[in-house]
């Protein structure tokens, strides 16, 4: 990985950071047709400066780090939005807020205890968080079109995000907990 910071995809990331207030402010004044283009523009941007780090061989530390922070950030602050325009139900967001600090945690204190190490994603995490864009993709899409009648789909994908959430903070901690220093089964 290179040590570049200006690199097209870190602009890319730099510009989904960008579009986070703007998905909150619309999603405050329920713009929510607005808030779901800005939404799949963030969505794509993430895609797209994936492709361009590995085909202009322009991967770096920066975006290793910032990449999978502006995700965090935008899923973390969807869900805390959609609760408070009472669009998602309080205890799912704390649930998956609630994993999120569990993971931040294990990592520092891994981090601390036995220096840098990858932390590479579960098949548990990886189908929790696609699970959670789809989940809050959905939400927002139904706000916008209520006519899609979406309230089925949507109860599925929040029991689906729940038990997936819970599952994949656990799966995470007891697989970090037994191989702290070291490699995880995934690596090997």
């Amino acid at each position: 990985m290179q040590g570049r910071i200006w690199t097209v995809p870190n602009q890319i990331t730099f510009l989904r950071l960008g579009f986070l207030p703007l998905f909150l402010i619309l999603m405050s004044y329920e713009r929510y047709r607005w808030a779901l283009l800005v939404l799949v523009v963030a969505g794509l941007s993430d895609g797209i400066d994936g492709v361009l780090a590995r085909r202009l061989n322009q991967r770096s530390a920066l975006g290793a780090y910032l990449d999978p922070i502006a995700d965090k950030l935008l899923l973390s602050s969807s869900f805390l939005i959609l609760a408070f325009k009472k669009q998602l139900a309080w205890w799912l967001t704390i649930i998956v807020l609630s994993r999120d600090v569990l993971i931040l945690i294990v990592a520092v204190v891994i981090l601390l205890v036995s220096g840098y190490r990858p932390f590479p994603p579960s098949i548990y995490g990886k189908s929790t968080t696609a699970t959670q864009i789809i989940l809050v993709f959905t939400v927002v899409l139904a706000a916008a079109y209520p006519n899609l009648k979406l309230h089925t789909f949507v109860h599925v994908l929040i029991y689906i995000v729940t038990v997936l959430s819970v599952v994949s903070s656990f799966h995470y901690s007891f697989t970090t907990a037994r191989h702290p220093g070291g490699s995880t089964p995934e690596e090997k």
